[in-house]
């Protein structure tokens, strides 16, 4: 079975509720008008897939990574910007999106076309993608993921400590208040809470305010339901892959049969994840919650997001040297100004072995 049919397979999985692939594409409005926090998001991808298109280059013997995300220099708002986006916009309902690069035997590279092909005419190409043994889209993210790890396991300890300790003083100090009748269910309620059913219980704060010591219990059943809304936030950094790009992705693989991958560049490593893997994944309802969520994501125009635990995947690169960064002052039309983040160098320190594993490359030295 190739892997198109593999993939073709996986998808009359993925629940409709999820990703309904019968329904065309939705149709993106062209933006009129840049952000300087855009600009820097994605100067931040442009330096996320330089770094792994030279740690691949400079690691690999056998292997090279090419350029070959459809991308531009333009920005809402400059001149020809409307022309480049609904161009992107109509190869997206051809072919599908291009992965931000590919990757290629030494064999079959053409040197000649060099290690940027973004900007080739998908026409001019085509044959020569077929070729790639991969294709990645490279997402990257503001975090140092170990510092975050361990930042979140203790803020769950902290809030869990005061969940637990909240409830007992309420059930220790208050229990008369609560023994009336109107207000009986709390008792059974705060008895249900334990530390493996923090991450779900929830219930509303009472408005109780006749009496001082309603007024304190109150004010003590809002501090547990402030710890219990902490517990519950997501407490892992993710692989995001936008719910749209998912039929767009699949498209691309519909057109030129390369497996596709998802690597995830944070400041300190780097994580992938095969598509394949990503359908796996999200086809089943019980891995919603526990290693996946679906989220709409105010950073990116509201979209929804699948936002999978970065941990699902493969570490890819051990350690990540930061980039060098400095402001830019660019000038719009009518004179508007933004000013953003632009980042230079950094190292990607490859495990060849994971990569190996990931890509499937097998008896070849990488």
């Amino acid at each position: 079975m190739s892997y198109y049919d593999r993939i073709r397979e996986l998808i009359k999985s993925v629940p409709v509720e999820l990703v309904d692939f019968d329904q065309p594409r939705d149709q993106a409005r062209i933006p009129t008008q840049v952000s300087s926090n855009f600009i820097t998001n994605k100067e931040q991808g442009d330096w996320a897939e330089n770094l792994i298109i030279r740690a691949l280059n400079e690691t690999s013997e056998n292997f090279v990574a090419v350029k070959y995300g459809k991308s531009d220099d333009l920005v809402a708002g400059e001149e020809g910007f409307d022309a480049f986006y609904q161009d992107f916009q109509n190869e997206l309902d051809t072919i599908g999106k291009r992965p931000d690069l590919l990757v290629f035997n030494k064999a079959d590279f053409d040197s000649k076309l060099g290690l940027d092909i973004s900007q080739i005419p998908h026409s001019q190409i085509a044959d020569y993608v077929r070729k790639a043994v991969a294709g990645i889209e490279v997402r990257s993210s503001a975090f140092l993921i170990d510092k975050y790890e361990e930042t979140m396991q203790l803020r769950t300890e902290k809030f869990t400590q005061i969940a637990l300790q909240t409830k007992d003083k309420i059930l220790t100090e208050y229990l008369d208040v609560l023994r009336h009748p109107a207000r009986q269910s709390y008792i059974e309620l705060l008895n249900s809470i334990t530390a493996k059913t923090l991450n779900v219980a929830d219930f509303r704060v009472p408005s109780w305010g006749s009496s001082e010591r309603l007024i304190q219990v109150k004010e003590l059943f809002r501090q547990l339901k402030t710890a219990i809304k902490e517990i519950q936030k997501r407490d892992y950094l993710s692989i995001t892959p936008k719910v749209e790009d998912i039929k767009v992705v699949y498209k691309w693989v519909e057109t030129f049969n390369v497996p596709h991958f998802y690597f995830q560049v944070f400041f300190d490593k780097v994580y992938g994840i095969p598509f394949e893997q990503i359908l796996k994944i999200i086809s089943d309802p019980d891995n919603e919650g526990v290693i996946f969520s679906v989220e709409t994501d105010t950073k990116n125009q509201n979209k929804t997001t699948i936002k999978i635990n970065s941990k699902s995947g493969i570490q890819i690169a051990s350690k990540v040297d930061e980039p060098l960064h400095e402001s830019v002052r660019k000038e719009m039309d009518r004179g508007r100004l933004l000013f953003y983040v632009t980042f230079k160098g950094g190292t990607a320190y490859l495990d060849i072995d994971n990569l190996r594993a990931i890509l499937e490359i097998k008896n070849v030295d990488f």
